[in-house]
C-alpha cells in the first residue's frame, strides 16, 4: 500500500482559531480523507506552535503561566476541529518533550556540518509575524500584514548560513515542478532566491520561553526554526526508540505541506535548506493556498474581523460549512466569504440539488417497490454510466491537484443531470402506465447516481456521506474503488428517507 502524508501549519494558541485557519485545516482534511478513500496509508499531522512571543504576551497579559496558557488553548484548539470533523492522525504541540528533542537533534546536525555561526543582528522585527524584515518587505514603514511598525532590536545571536543553499534550492525547484505549488507561488520563491538569500538568526538572546538552544542554554532557538521540525518531530525523527524510528521511515519524506500563502518563504526556502544541511530528505511539495477574506479583508485578530467557524458549523452544520468553503472557494486563491453568500449555495446546491433528488428518488423507491432497490438491468447500467460520464475521472484528477471546487463541480454535474434525468423519465408517470420495467430502470439509475455521490461526497461531508449510505442501505464503508461499479444483488433495500439531509435556511435566520 502507498504511503501519504500530509501536514498543515501549525497555529499560534494567542487567540481562538478563525475561519480563515479553519480552511486550511478542512482543505488538509478533505485531501486526507480522499487518499484514504482512495486506498492509501495515509498519515494527517495538525498541531499548535506555542513557543512565541505573542503566545507569551497574551498569556503574561492575563496573568497566565505560558505553559498553563498554552495547554488550556491545546484544547480550545482540538475542540474546534473535532467540531468541524478533522480527521488528524496526531496533534503536535511544540512545548512537548519529542519535539524539543527533535529541535535539539536536528539543530546539532546542521551545527556540526558547519552552516551554524555565531553573530550580531541589527533590525527590525514584527512581533506579530515573528519575523525579522528589511525595509522593502514594508508598506509605509509597517507590516503589511499587522499594520504595525515593526521593532529595532540588536542583539547576539546565532545565525543559519542560507545564503550558502541559493543554488541548491534554485537546482531542486527547477528538478522538481511540484515541489512548489500554485505556479505563482513558485515564480515568488524563485525571484526572492534570484534577489540574493540572507543568512538569517536562528536564536534569541534574554529569552526563556522557546527551546533552550543546544550550544549556548542562555538563549531560546528562534520560533520560526523551532516550529518547522514539528513536520518530523511528530513521526519520530531524533528518537533512539525503535517505533519512532519505523515510524519515520514509513511517513518521510512528507508528501504535501499544507500552508498559507504568506508563510511560502519559510516553507520552501528556509525549510528545505535546513533539512539540506542536516541531511534529511526533502518534503515532495509545498501547497501555499489563498486567504478567506470578510468582505474584503484578511481576518486576523489585530484587524478585529474573526468569524468563529464553530458558530458557522452550529448555523449551517459543519459538513455543510466544509462543503461550502471549499467548493466557493478555489485553494489555490483568495476568496470572500459572507453568510448571504454561503446560504445561496447552500439553498442551490444542498438543499434544492443533492437534498432534493435524494428525498424523490428514495420516496419513490419507497413508494413504488415498498423500499426494495430494483434490479440491475442492462437499462439502468448504461443510463447510469451516461449520467456520471468522466465524473470519477475528472474528480480523481482535480482532487490530486488540491482542485477541490473543480472536483465538487465535476460531481455536480452528475447531481445536475440526475435530476433532469427525472424530469425527462417522470417515473411517476412510468408508474401510472404501468411500465414497471423501465420504472424500475430509471429508480436503479438514480439510486447507483446517489451511491456514487455518497461516496464522492465523503472528504467534503464525511457524516452526511455516511448518513446517505446507511438511507441508502449500503456498506458504511464503500471507498473510491467502489465508484464506478454498480452494486450487485447484495444491494436489496433501501432504509429510506428518515430526515431530510439538507434542510432549507430561509434568509432571515441568519440573523438569529
Amino acid at each position: 500500500m502507498s504511503k501519504f502524508y500530509v501536514t498543515t501549519a501549525i497555529d499560534y494558541v494567542n487567540a481562538r482559531p478563525h475561519l480563515g485557519t479553519a480552511y486550511e485545516k478542512i482543505g488538509a482534511d478533505c485531501l486526507a480523507r480522499y487518499k484514504r478513500l482512495a486506498g492509501f496509508d495515509t498519515y494527517f499531522l495538525m498541531g499548535t506552535d506555542e513557543h512565541s512571543t505573542n503566545v507569551e504576551r497574551e498569556a503574561r497579559n492575563l496573568g497566565k503561566d505560558p505553559q498553563a496558557y498554552t495547554d488550556e488553548m491545546a484544547v480550545v484548539f482540538e475542540r474546534t476541529w473535532k467540531s468541524l470533523h478533522i480527521s488528524y492522525d496526531d496533534f503536535i504541540r511544540t512545548t512537548e518533550a519529542r519535539h524539543k528533542r527533535a529541535v535539539a537533534r536536528l539543530f546539532e546536525e546542521i551545527h556540526k556540518r558547519g552552516y551554524i555561526y555565531e553573530g550580531k543582528y541589527s533590525g527590525l522585527y514584527c512581533e506579530g509575524c515573528e519575523e525579522f524584515k528589511v525595509e522593502k518587505d514594508l508598506v509605509d514603514g509597517k507590516c503589511p500584514r499587522h499594520l504595525t511598525v515593526p521593532k529595532f532590536i540588536e542583539e547576539r545571536n546565532y545565525f543559519f548560513a542560507l545564503s550558502k543553499f541559493s543554488g541548491p534550492l534554485k537546482k531542486h525547484i527547477l528538478a522538481n515542478p511540484d515541489f512548489i505549488r500554485p505556479e505563482i507561488r513558485k515564480n515568488e520563491i524563485l525571484n526572492v532566491i534570484e534577489s540574493g538569500l540572507e543568512d538569517v538568526s536562528v536564536s534569541r538572546a534574554g529569552k526563556t520561553w522557546g527551546v533552550p538552544l543546544p550550544i549556548a542554554p542562555d538563549q531560546v532557538v528562534y520560533v520560526w526554526f523551532d516550529a518547522l521540525i514539528n513536520y518530523i518531530s511528530a513521526i519520530g525523527y531524533g528518537s533512539e526508540d525503535a517505533k519512532d524510528k519505523q515510524l519515520f521511515a514509513r511517513y518521510w519524506p512528507c508528501d504535501v505541506h499544507i500552508i498559507g500563502k504568506d508563510i511560502t518563504r519559510f516553507h520552501c526556502l528556509i525549510w528545505p535548506a535546513m533539512l539540506m544541511a542536516g541531511g534529511v530528505e526533502l518534503p515532495a511539495s509545498v501547497f501555499g493556498h489563498g486567504f478567506v477574506y470578510n468582505r474584503g479583508e484578511k481576518m486576523s485578530k489585530t484587524l478585529g474581523n474573526i468569524v468563529d467557524p464553530e458558530n458557522l458549523a452550529t448555523f449551517f452544520g459543519a459538513d455543510a460549512l466544509r462543503y461550502l468553503l471549499l467548493r466557493e472557494i478555489a485553494f489555490d486563491r483568495d476568496g470572500d466569504f459572507t453568510v448571504e453568500l454561503f446560504i445561496t449555495r447552500y439553498n442551490a446546491e444542498l438543499a434544492n440539488e443533492l437534498g432534493n433528488l435524494f428525498s424523490r428518488t428514495l420516496s419513490m423507491t419507497q413508494r413504488y417497490f415498498e423500499g426494495a432497490v430494483p434490479a440491475e438491468s442492462a437499462e439502468s447500467k448504461r443510463e447510469f454510466a451516461r449520467l456520471t460520464e468522466s465524473v470519477i475521472e475528472d474528480y480523481r484528477r482535480e482532487m490530486d491537484a488540491l482542485a477541490f471546487d473543480r472536483a465538487l463541480a465535476a460531481l455536480w454535474r452528475a447531481v445536475q443531470d440526475a435530476n433532469r434525468f427525472v424530469e425527462e423519465r417522470k417515473p411517476w408517470a412510468q408508474a401510472k402506465a404501468g411500465d414497471i420495467a423501465a420504472l424500475g430502470a430509471t429508480l436503479r439509475a438514480l439510486l447507483e447516481v446517489l451511491r456514487l455521490c455518497s461516496i464522492l461526497t465523503e472528504p467534503f461531508m464525511p457524516v452526511k456521506a455516511k448518513e446517505m449510505r446507511m438511507q441508502l442501505g449500503l456498506s458504511s464503508e464503500l471507498n473510491l474503488a467502489d465508484a464506478p461499479t454498480t452494486v450487485g444483488a447484495d444491494w436489496q433495500r433501501i432504509a429510506g428517507a428518515s430526515a431530510v439531509l439538507f434542510p432549507r435556511i430561509e434568509a432571515e435566520e441568519k440573523s438569529k
